[in-house]
């Protein structure tokens, strides 16, 4: 009789969300697997740590951050440190400064998808008049 050992995909979910959103039984089969597995231990951690730094602005430990995980990650978690090194100004700052582009990326985004929905099916001035009215529940 084969183990009833959790799915990646629910592993992962896990992982990423809030420890206090788990019940009791998950917690339980997520250490279970962190016991079981090193790696998955260290991705927990890593993970752990780089949401604090999100959620707290705490862009200055970025550096840090990426060495421990270039040392002793599994290999998807030490590519991310790399490609985060590759613009680690950019990056920083955007773990730390207030500011961001996010509302225009997000209408831009709104727009491409309203783009794409109507495309070979309206006229421009429905597209126009779409993109500049938004619905009132958002």
């Amino acid at each position: 009789m084969r183990a009833n050992v959790p799915s990646p995909r629910r592993i992962t979910s896990w992982i990423m969300r809030p420890t206090g959103t788990l019940t009791e039984r998950e917690q339980d089969r997520l250490l279970n697997v962190r016991i079981a597995c090193p790696d998955i231990a260290r991705a927990y951690d890593l993970a752990r740590c780089f949401h604090d730094l999100m959620t707290n602005r705490l862009g200055t430990l970025l550096p840090d951050w990426i060495d421990q995980a270039e040392q002793d990650a599994p290999t998807p978690i030490r590519s991310f440190a790399g490609y985060l090194r590759h613009d680690l100004a950019a990056v920083t700052a955007g773990l730390t400064l207030e500011w961001s582009s996010s509302k225009v990326e997000g209408n831009a985004n709104r727009v491409k998808t309203l783009k794409r929905a109507m495309y070979g099916r309206a006229s421009f001035q429905l597209l126009r008049i779409r993109i500049l009215t938004r619905p009132q529940n958002r």
